[in-house]
């Protein structure tokens, strides 16, 4: 047995085999049914001349099919792609050619778009499409039903022996250009994000089957997980697959309401729920408030949030509903894997200017001359880690050199995210530099005033960019969606954002909109905000003459 993700599912499957493992959209598989149908798919695809090393894109709504194709490609050493759903033609034609995909597994919903591009996409020969009741059928005559594909297959587990360099890519939009694949190992990814490292006493799994053993350990009781983030993206791909390896069940939803959250929270007894930040935990805690909101949560005792930041207001909300509840706020990225956590209980939700996390033991924050940070110094610096990290990025070298560096001889990941270093060596996440706002040379980080002006009473959603600004080059615009019924004032937010924030990071410009734009895992649409700026050039400027360093 081999630090391979197929090889370690399969040995949760001889393990935990009767236990449910998925319940997905009112469908649910054991681990020996996933594991059965999955070995059937794979043969499906092997008969097509789909082997080690080709890519197969996975275009679909959460659903139980979804991970059975993951699992299915992982068998053959082949390797999936993660495809956005929300991507438009021109993104999607990107994706495709540059993940050179040889097969797709797609929704049927999405057969439009497939159909539109097969043209230009000569290297794809195989189709396999989800039925989901949308009528849209097969994208073209050579395309397969996915339940026929099942069918077809054998479900012998006979796939031969596997690797640790078997390759895993996660696409990732990141806030600007098109989306990069970010090339791991297994057995590097597995450390860095599937569990082969314990966030608590980073301590690290020396073989394969201690999974196995720790999901046995304490009369083995299964823990029930609800990520409620997309497959396609990272955060919820691990939590399938990181929790399988212990023999966890796993409980999915194809698209995010807060009320059928704390549904499937009450009727599956989920104990662990996986968010992104305030864009999914404000309206969940909200949801809680509505007129005959009634659920059981005495089940949940965790709620865990990562790749957003989590405000302190939203937090306190969640505990005011649910006071014996542990908060993890996790950092980490598509490139570096988990850099470091912290857990919070009731009354312990302090936060300085973002999210300020124990770092794990390959995690270091760079200055601009590439030496460590000292503690306590309040320098700003980039997060680096280095051991268990990516290839680099999938048919992208010059990206890959930017991102990859060596410093005194060991190789090192500095994806772009802002932070310093507390006087305990914890550290506090600023933000990705991409969308730092450099007003007359202070920089800004967008995910610090964000924080502010959300908890603004008035203030539903919001998204904070730079505008052009003729005097200081850049200017904080703040874009809001308000509370039903409010009207939002500039001043009103600007004097609230001045308790908690420095003068110079208060917005000077407001944009209301009826919804702020995100992507499915909650994450903040930068680049449709600067659309907003652009479009809006005449929007609300209050107090633009004030010195961007000074406390005003």
């Amino acid at each position: 047995m081999e630090f391979n993700l197929a090889d370690l599912f399969e040995a949760a499957v001889d393990a935990f085999g009767e236990r449910e493992y998925l319940a997905a959209n009112g469908v649910r598989r054991t681990y020996a049914e996933m594991e059965e149908r999955a070995n059937r798919l794979a043969h499906h695809l092997a008969a097509q001349g789909i082997g080690p090393g080709d890519h197969v894109g996975i275009y679909a709504y959460n659903s139980v099919e979804w991970v059975e194709t993951a699992w299915a490609v992982f068998k053959l050493r082949a390797v999936w792609i993660n495809i956005n759903y929300r991507y438009v033609e021109d993104e999607l034609r990107y994706l495709f050619t540059n993940a050179d995909l040889v097969a797709l597994v797609h929704q049927a919903e999405f057969t439009p778009n497939v159909r539109a591009l097969l043209g230009e996409l000569p290297d794809l020969r195989h189709l396999v499409t989800i039925d989901d009741g949308s009528g849209a059928g097969l994208p073209s005559e050579s395309a397969v039903d996915f339940e026929d594909a099942v069918a077809s297959g054998r479900p012998d587990r006979d796939f031969g022996r596997r690797s640790g360099d078997d390759q895993y890519i996660l696409y990732t939009g990141g806030t600007t250009g098109m989306p990069k694949g970010v090339v791991w190992r297994h057995e590097d990814v597995f450390y860095a994000l599937g569990g082969g490292v314990d966030a608590l006493t980073n301590t690290r799994v020396e073989r394969p089957e201690e999974m196995v053993e720790k999901g046995m350990a304490g009369g083995g009781a299964q823990i029930v997980f609800l990520p409620i983030a997309p497959l396609m993206h990272g955060a919820t791909q691990w939590a399938v697959m990181g929790q399988s390896f212990v023999g966890n069940r796993i409980v999915l939803m194809a698209r995010f309401d807060p009320h059928e959250v704390w549904r499937l929270v009450d009727q599956e007894g989920v104990n662990s729920l996986m968010i992104t930040g305030d864009a999914m935990g404000k309206p969940l805690v909200e949801a809680l408030d509505d007129p005959g909101a009634d659920y059981d949560l005495s089940s949940l005792y965790a709620v865990v949030s990562s790749a957003a930041l989590f405000s302190a207001p939203v937090k306190d909300e969640f505990f005011r509903h649910l006071p014996n509840i542990l908060i993890t706020d996790a950092v980490g990225s598509s490139e570096s894997g988990n850099n470091g956590m912290a857990i919070l209980g009731k009354d312990n939700t302090a936060m300085k200017s973002g999210p300020t996390v124990s770092v794990l033991g390959n995690t270091v924050v760079f200055d601009e001359h590439l030496r460590p940070v000292e503690p306590g110094s309040g320098t700003i610096g980039k997060i680096a880690r280095f051991g268990d990290i990516p290839v680099g990025y999938y048919n992208d070298p010059v990206k890959t050199a930017e991102v990859f560096i060596t410093v005194d001889g060991t190789r090192y990941v500095m994806p772009g995210d802002f932070a310093t270093v507390e006087e305990d060596g914890a550290i506090t996440l600023l933000g990705r530099g991409s969308v730092c706002i450099n007003s007359g040379g202070e920089k800004i980080f967008p995910e610090e005033v964000e924080s502010a002006v959300r908890s603004h009473p008035d203030v539903f959603d919001a998204i904070v960019v730079g505008a052009p600004d003729e005097r200081w080059g850049q200017r904080v615009a703040a874009i809001v969606a308000p509370r039903n019924g409010r009207e939002p004032t500039l001043e009103a937010i600007q004097d609230h954002c001045r308790t908690s924030i420095a003068g110079y990071k208060v917005p000077r410009q407001l944009h209301v909109v009826g919804t702020i734009e995100r992507s499915p895992s909650g994450k903040p649409d930068y680049r449709w905000a600067s659309g907003v700026i652009a479009g809006e050039p005449e929007a609300t400027d209050v107090d633009g003459d004030v010195a961007p360093g000074a406390d005003a």
